[in-house]
């Protein structure tokens, strides 16, 4: 038994630092298939590769040296486990926290060496930033992702395999490590972005009224899901502006660097209309807002705040003193009329 567990460390720590031949490949994954037990250790003894690696050391990995560390930390585990009866239970992490720690953990190292794919036999990653809140993390592929409160992402755990392909609800600031063989596409229900290596933000809130495609350099490819046809190219410092009523698309000039201001703390506005700006202030502030007339509904507004310095009722003085509108607060309420 002791030998068998042997072996299996053994082709996981090779599987890890430089690939598997094909038959090698067939006996791990048969291994893993076989229980759950199996497939849970597997990603147990992934983790400890993952915590030999930093992000920092990423431009300089050194191979040989971290699969060092990680066989020590093996050893340490182990004996960790024979003191202790309850072990390591990676799961109870996973649900609750270590799909953001291990994404940070392991920054611009891809894991996935030489192709190889086990990537069917676990559940997609899913990585939220609660209202209120942004989060920051980077792609196996080295990818730099901020999430903008109330947003969700999900993709595969072979993400970087045969495909990089993230599905995002809310909004996005990516900053797309360049790959020539393996493009990038991020996927709403209304839009579907294509990428080589670029960075642009991406807001395709549900509730929102807009999709906007913001580029702040390279190159994307925009495809309409609402009318399924391929929809424009956008150009450095271009915006594209999706109305999720009629299926329209517009391209317009914008200083595209202002989209991506929320990952600084900053709250920008340019030209938006206002139930979209109050969707941005109710998830950014935590607090409910209602507008009282329809007629408010077609109104845009520009505006730059601070959102660690300036709090929600200042942002709505600003916007009202553009005479175009009023407010009232009750609490955690507001009514825009």
């Amino acid at each position: 038994m002791e030998e068998e567990k042997k072996h299996i460390d053994e082709l996981i720590a090779t599987y890890l630092t430089e690939g598997l031949d094909k038959n090698a490949l067939a006996e791990l994954k048969a291994w893993i298939a076989a229980s759950p037990e199996n497939k849970n250790y597997f990603i147990q003894q992934r983790e400890v590769w993952f915590s030999a690696v930093s992000r920092e050391a990423a431009s300089k990995y050194n191979k040989d040296k971290a699969f060092d560390t990680f066989k020590k930390r093996i050893g340490n585990r182990k004996e960790i486990e024979k003191t202790s009866h309850h072990g390591f239970r990676l799961s109870m992490l996973w649900r609750y926290a270590a799909i953001i720690a291990v994404i940070l953990a392991v920054g611009c190292f891809s894991y996935w060496q030489g192709g190889v794919n086990v990537k069917d036999t676990f559940a997609d990653i899913s990585v939220e930033a609660p209202l209120g809140s942004r989060t920051k993390l980077y792609l196996p592929d080295g990818t730099l992702v901020w999430l903008n409160a109330g947003s969700r992402m999900t993709y595969s755990q072979g993400f970087g395999v045969d495909n990089r392909m993230i599905e995002l609800e809310g909004e996005g600031y990516f900053e797309v490590r360049r790959n020539e063989k393996l493009p990038f596409f991020v996927k709403t229900k209304d839009l579907q972005l294509q990428v080589l290596g670029t960075k642009f933000n991406f807001r395709d809130y549900p509730e929102d009224h807009e999709v906007v495609v913001s580029l702040l350099e390279g190159k994307v490819e925009l495809n309409n899901l609402l009318k399924k046809e391929k929809e424009a190219i956008l150009a450095p410092d271009e915006r594209a502006i999706l109305n999720k009523t009629n299926g329209r698309m517009t391209v317009e000039t914008v200083t595209a660097s202002n989209a991506s201001q929320w990952t600084d703390g900053y709250l920008f506005f340019d030209e938006e209309l206002l139930p979209d700006i109050v969707k941005e202030l109710e998830r950014s502030y935590n607090v409910t807002i209602r507008i009282a007339n329809d007629s408010l509904n077609t109104f845009r507004f520009y505006g730059n705040f601070v959102r660690r310095e300036q709090s929600i009722q200042e942002v709505l003085d600003a916007l009202a003193s553009t005479e175009k509108i009023q407010y009232k607060i009750e609490e955690r309420n507001i009514t825009i009329y």
